[in-house]
């Protein structure tokens, strides 16, 4: 299992992440990126803990992301399956989890600061924070990715799903966007993911 986590997860987290695997009898699935999802975690009905994991080249996605669901699993055995999936009980579970991760030997300076921002009140997704999802970004491998905030006022821009939309204005954090086909007004994260169509 130490060979298989080494591939994920940055050199000196292997072995605490093998010990809280090992400590919590937790059965690590790793699968083929999905879009929705970074991981998630399930208890199986003989009461086996299931997480299962992104393949990613990000290690510190990864990492992140594992500490994310352990967090699950520990905040509902502590506190009762009736708490709320990312409430109060999770967040400081997870805060406490991250704690000695959270250090030179395992994450670059530039994550670091960014992470010590992020975990005074982690959120539900590294996605939703957008300086935390935009530095972790430039740690995917081979990738290049636009993101809204970079591309000007009036740009043509694809997303995922194919649909087309032109960029407008900002708001305070978000920007209006219309798309194409139907005229309908989007309102798009400043960290949303695109892909720039060049006129």
């Amino acid at each position: 299992m130490k060979e298989i986590l080494a591939k994920y997860l940055p050199e000196n987290a292997v072995t605490p992440c093998f010990e809280l695997i090992k400590a919590n009898k937790i059965y690590l699935k790793i699968v083929n990126e999905r879009k929705t999802r970074h991981g998630d975690y399930r208890q199986l009905p003989d009461g086996q803990h299931l997480i299962t994991m992104n393949a990613t080249a990000n290690k510190y996605r990864f990492l992140i992301t594992f500490i994310h669901e352990v967090a699950h699993l520990l905040a509902f055995e502590k506190y009762g399956k009736l708490i709320k999936p990312h409430g109060i009980e999770w967040k400081y579970t997870f805060q406490q989890l991250m704690k000695p991760f959270i250090i030179p030997e395992i994450f670059p300076q530039q994550l670091l600061s960014v992470l010590l921002r992020h975990f005074l009140n982690p959120m539900s997704s590294s996605d939703i924070d957008p300086v935390l999802a935009i530095t972790l970004k430039q740690y995917d491998s081979g990738e290049t990715v636009n993101f809204i905030y970079q591309l000007p006022i009036g740009s043509t821009f694809r997303i995922k799903d194919g649909r087309v939309f032109r960029k407008g204005q900002r708001r305070v954090k978000c920007y209006d966007c219309i798309e194409l086909s139907t005229g309908k007004k989007y309102i798009f994260q400043p960290h949303a993911e695109v892909e720039l169509i060049r006129n």
